[in-house]
């Protein structure tokens, strides 16, 4: 006797899951496997007898289940290719039999096998960039060629996912068809406004009006998020004449600061110069002005002098006038110093000194 229906059931469901698909495939497994068995039982073959099949089941008897088996797998196969899964970080189009049918959302999904598909869209921050090899060449308003490194970051908003495809048939058509077109214009439009000495000195400013300049320009299902200039590289030609300019310039700086140093050490000096005549005069002047009040003091101690002597003299020769030897002989005992003279010629006398 075969073995149970429900054995080989229970080892067909073991390869099945949760899955709608493995449900489907579990359900026609049991139906074959059922239909089988009564075809081997012994009612099985009375009825096959009955409908005109021999007792026995023929070859061919096996090959048509097996053959119903395979168009079974088959269409569980193609049963299950319907199911699929768009992730938080895109979105999907489904199109049917080539037309738009709607956006789908995150999450699970049934579409219709070989009549419908599913184009996924990326709607997370995306980035492009020029450099090395691709950077772009532009020429600034001195005709100055230069090679840019630029790269810029956008990102597909979800509600422009249909936009997207139908006009680009992806990020990818998008990128190629419109930001790689429209960026390098841009870019060559707004460094032809700057001459290259410029666009160094104000770098901020000139990356900040690019982005503008991209933000304005780039109009489609997109969002610009960042524009960055990465790097400015001129000829060698350029960059040679930028640094003898600068070394030139450094020169006339030097030159310049040993003037005004110069300058203000005049000044030094000339302020010092002033002080120390100011200094001078102000000592000559004292001095002189002392001189002339030692010489007023001089010509007043003269005066006061000459007149104290004249008063003197005055009051001498009213005394003459009235005691006049008896002043004489008060002069020369006044100037006597006492001694008797050593040594005494012939023929002169001796002084006369009255002793009361």
């Amino acid at each position: 006797m075969p073995s149970s229906p429900r054995i080989w059931i229970s080892r067909a469901g073991a390869a099945g899951s949760d899955s709608p698909a493995g449900r489907s495939f579990h359900a026609t497994a049991r139906i074959i496997l059922l239909t089988t068995w009564k075809l081997r039982t012994q009612r099985g073959r009375r009825t096959m007898s009955a409908i005109g099949f021999p007792r026995e089941p023929s070859a061919m008897t096996y090959f048509r289940l097996a053959v119903l088996g395979v168009i079974a797998l088959i269409f569980l196969a193609i049963l299950n290719s319907g199911w699929f899964t768009i992730q938080e970080t895109e979105r999907g189009v489904l199109l049917r039999n080539g037309a738009f049918v709607a956006t789908v959302e995150p999450g699970l999904h049934f579409k219709l096998p070989v009549f419908e598909s599913v184009v996924r869209i990326d709607v997370t921050q995306r980035a492009l960039r020029w450099a090395n090899d691709t950077s772009l060449e532009a020429y600034s308003q001195d005709q100055q060629p230069a090679s840019l490194s630029v790269s810029v970051v956008y990102h597909v908003p979800p509600a422009d996912v249909d936009k997207v495809y139908r006009q680009f048939s992806g990020v990818e058509g998008l990128e190629s068809r419109l930001i790689a077109r429209k960026l390098p214009q841009d870019l060559k439009t707004v460094f032809g406004r700057y001459t290259a000495a410029s666009v160094i000195q104000n770098r901020g400013k000139f990356a900040a009006d690019v982005e503008s300049a991209v933000r304005a320009g780039i109009v489609g299902p997109l969002v610009i998020d960042q524009v960055n200039i990465e790097d400015i590289i001129f000829s060698d030609a350029y960059e040679n004449s930028v640094e003898q300019r600068m070394l030139a310039e450094i020169e006339v700086m030097k030159l310049r600061q040993n003037a005004e140093r110069e300058k203000v050490q005049a000044e030094i000096t000339v302020t010092q110069a002033k002080a120390s005549a100011d200094s001078q005069l102000a000592t000559a002047t004292a001095a002189a002005q002392a001189t002339e009040i030692q010489a007023r003091a001089d010509a007043e101690r003269i005066r006061l002098r000459g007149e104290a002597d004249a008063a003197a003299i005055r009051a001498r020769a009213e005394a003459l006038g009235v005691n006049g030897d008896v002043i004489i002989r008060l002069n020369n005992s006044e100037k006597w110093n006492g001694q008797l003279p050593t040594t005494m010629l012939p023929g002169t006398t001796l002084p006369f000194v009255e002793v009361k």
